[in-house]
């Protein structure tokens, strides 16, 4: 069975780049979720690596197939989880990256994307590791979506209830890699 590639076509959704300015087109249900992740530099160096390059959704538990290891502005990456026929596949393009600093607090890295033809929701979410003035690092998921058919859009419960769900796998993952290394 051939791999599934990144979906062709465009971003299918309207304020391309909203979550890296904290806003969502008229009409959008929000998400934020915000998590203390620990304190210092090395913590936050770690979850920014790992944001970038895609271990929240790997260990979230999904799948991930890209153009890049790292997430850079135009890369195309495929997420998804499930097996064969029952596999759900999530294409997304990144439209905006936040690279780390070297020693400078504070600040932010991480990324957005926004859903391509074949996601089950048209929108953007985005990942920010933020390490405040007092040291203090913090992870923050950001989205706006909506259904991107009546299918998906029948399944409302379902649907925000897997959302949730992944989302908490992918603070559950920073939480991870924050801690790795750390004396016990």
């Amino acid at each position: 069975m051939a791999e599934k590639r990144p979906a062709r076509g465009g971003l299918n959704y309207p304020g391309i780049g909203s979550t890296q300015r904290a806003t969502a087109p008229a009409g959008y249900p929000e998400v934020l979720e915000e998590a203390f992740l620990g304190c210092g530099m090395a913590v936050y160096q770690r979850v920014a690596a790992g944001i970038l390059g895609w271990e929240l959704q790997r260990r979230a538990g999904l799948r991930v197939r890209a153009d890049s290891p790292v997430a850079a502005p135009g890369v195309r990456v495929v997420s998804g989880f499930g097996a064969g026929p029952f596999r759900l596949n999530a294409p997304c393009q990144v439209v905006w990256v936040r690279k780390p600093a070297q020693e400078r607090i504070p600040q932010s890295a991480g990324f957005g994307y926004g859903t391509l033809p074949g996601h089950p929701a048209r929108g953007e979410e985005s990942f920010e590791v933020e390490i405040n003035g007092r040291g203090e690092v913090f992870l923050r998921i950001r989205a706006f979506s909506k259904p991107a058919n009546w299918f998906y859009a029948a399944g409302g419960l379902v649907t925000r209830t897997a959302q949730r769900h992944v989302t908490s796998r992918y603070i559950e993952g920073a939480r991870t890699l924050a801690s790795e290394g750390m004396p016990p």
